[in-house]
C-alpha cells in the first residue's frame, strides 16, 4: 500500500517539525512547503498553527495561505488544521478587545475562555460523536491541549444533501469545539503531535480518509 503524501503548509508556524514527525509516524510521506504546485497536489494538507491568531493569519496571508486551502477545498481536497491553525478557519478572533478576519471557511468568532485558569494547557478528554472518523478506536483517550481562545459555539447550518458535520466538544471552564469534521475540511484544537499514541492514531484515522 502507497503510502499518502501529505505537505505541512511552511508558512512560518513553530511546530512543523514535530508535526511532520507524527504524520511519518503514522505512516504519510510528508513533505514541508509553502510551493503551490505541491500544495495542490498532495493527498492532505496539514495546517499547523501556533501563537496569536493575528500572526497566524499576518504570516498565512504573505504566502496566500486563504487561497491555497480554498482551491483545496473547492476540489474536494483534504485539509487538516491544528490549534491555531484551527481557529483561523472562523469568521473572526478577538484578543485583547482587538478584531482579526480569519479564513472564513466557517462562520463564528474565536473568543477567550471563560475559565479561572489560563491557559487551557494539559491533558484533556473530549466529547466525541459516535460516527466520528477521526476519533475512531480513541473516543475515551485524553488530548494534550495548549490555548487560551476557541471557537464556543457553532453556528452552520447544513442542508441536505451536504452531512451534517461532526462536532466533537472538551471543556475547561466553559464548553468549546475540540475538534470539527466537515466534508474535506478537519480541525483539532488540541495538538495531535503532542498527545502520545492517541494523537498517532487520530492522524492515521485521518490519513485513512485521504
Amino acid at each position: 500500500m502507497t503510502s499518502p503524501s501529505v505537505v505541512v503548509l511552511d508558512y512560518g508556524s513553530g511546530n512543523v517539525h514535530s508535526a511532520a514527525k507524527a504524520l511519518e509516524l503514522a505512516g504519510a510521506k510528508v513533505e514541508l512547503t509553502r510551493d503551490r504546485q505541491r500544495v495542490a497536489s498532495a493527498d492532505g494538507l496539514f495546517v499547523p498553527g501556533v501563537g496569536a491568531f493575528s500572526a497566524v493569519m499576518e504570516a498565512l496571508n504573505s504566502v496566500r495561505g486563504a487561497e491555497l486551502i480554498d482551491r483545496r477545498l473547492a476540489g474536494g481536497r483534504p485539509v487538516l488544521g491544528v490549534c491555531v491553525g484551527m481557529q483561523v478557519l472562523f469568521d473572526n478572533g478577538v484578543e485583547r478587545g482587538n478584531s482579526t478576519p480569519g479564513l472564513g471557511e466557517w462562520p463564528g468568532v474565536v473568543r477567550e475562555l471563560e475559565a479561572p485558569v489560563l491557559p487551557h494547557m494539559g491533558w484533556n478528554t473530549v466529547e466525541a460523536p459516535e460516527d466520528s472518523r477521526l476519533f475512531a478506536g480513541i473516543r475515551d483517550e485524553r488530548f494534550y491541549f495548549v490555548h487560551s481562545y476557541a471557537s464556543q459555539e457553532w453556528t452552520l447550518e447544513v442542508t441536505p444533501p451536504f452531512p451534517e458535520p461532526r462536532l466533537t466538544w472538551a471543556t475547561h471552564g466553559s464548553p468549546f469545539l475540540a475538534a470539527v469534521e466537515n466534508g474535506p475540511l478537519s480541525a483539532t484544537q488540541f495538538h495531535p503531535e503532542k498527545s502520545g499514541e492517541p494523537g498517532i492514531q487520530l492522524l492515521r484515522n485521518w490519513l485513512s480518509t485521504l
